[in-house]
């Protein structure tokens, strides 16, 4: 049974391949084709958190596959009424996949540990894997290719920083991360990165300006996430220097591409003026977010396809 709870779950040459295969389903929908890859297949989102880009960029994926999709809100009961046992097995038997969004990452693990269906990690405070898969995808248009590129992630060593770590350790990117002190990445999650990938190049630096110096793409993300919301002065107040705003864009070289995953604290995190500026990959990188996971769908529920048209 393959899930998809962390990118550790799976090798550099599948991580390839996924991409690869979002690239050329992406090109297929450019160009008017939508193959039904996923025919008659179903997948299932359960979720604990509110989403935009996870929830719709699913469901029309899978839709675009000519597969569908089954949107679980807080009235299936997941965790209250039945065991998750049985909640976990009965579902299996109705659906090819599930896609879970949860406030821990030990309640993906729970759930995939039955067995019963693929999981896949749509968001956990531990890692964001789908987001990464859309980040990488996004640098890889940008400049023709993700090799030996320079990714700096502006702020706090959260749960997407920690994923774009490891997809950088992965595909032998460069990774800084540039946060004030008491705001780094998990230990054991970059131990884990480093006994897994020794040549992994990852940095943490406490001066944004000196981390964006030779940076191909920066990224940010919100000061506050969900579930930290009693956090929000004292948090403002330790990241205030590390804003994504002009003098820190002008610190980089000209060709650095800006990077966010949505939605953000515009005056906050960033500046309308990048946000919305000539550097700013943003809202393709938002539109990565299905193409990627489309990949991610046909390697996991459509292999044969993808032996006929991926090279």
């Amino acid at each position: 049974m393959q899930h998809f709870l962390s990118l550790f779950d799976i090798s550099p040459e599948d991580l390839k391949l996924i991409l690869r295969t979002a690239g050329v389903v992406k090109q297929k929908l450019a160009a008017g084709d939508r193959p039904n890859i996923l025919k008659n297949q179903v997948i299932a989102l359960l979720f604990e958190k509110p989403s935009l880009r996870t929830r719709v960029s699913f469901e029309a994926g899978m839709a675009q596959l000519g597969g569908e999709s089954l949107f679980l809100g807080s009235d299936v009961g997941w965790g209250k009424r039945e065991s998750p046992s049985d909640f976990t097995n009965v579902l299996g038997q109705f659906v090819d996949a599930v896609v879970c969004r949860a406030k821990q990452h030990a309640q993906v693990e729970l759930l995939a540990s039955y067995d019963a269906m693929p999981i896949i990690n749509g968001l956990t405070d531990l890692c964001h894997p789908c987001q990464a898969l859309a980040d990488v995808l996004t640098i890889e248009e940008a400049f023709g290719s993700y090799a030996g590129k320079h990714l700096v992630f502006v702020g706090d060593g959260n749960n997407v920083s920690q994923s774009l770590a490891l997809i950088c350790a992965m595909l032998d990117m460069r990774f800084t991360l540039a946060c004030p002190e008491g705001y780094e990445m998990d230990a054991d999650w970059l131990a884990k990165i480093n006994a897994s990938y020794p040549n992994a190049q990852i940095e943490t630096l406490h001066d944004p300006a000196a981390a964006v110096k030779t940076a191909d793409a920066i990224y940010t993300d919100v000061w506050t996430s969900m579930g930290q919301e009693a956090e929000v002065v004292a948090r403002r107040q330790a990241f205030k220097a590390f804003q994504l705003n002009k003098t820190l864009l002008d610190a980089a070289p000209s060709t650095a591409r800006v990077l966010h995953c949505l939605p953000a604290v515009r005056g906050e995190e960033i500046t309308d003026e990048v946000i919305d500026g000539e550097q700013s990959d943003i809202v393709r990188q938002a539109g990565n977010r299905m193409h990627a996971q489309k990949g991610l769908l046909v390697w996991l529920l459509g292999r044969d396809w993808i032996s006929k048209h991926v090279r």
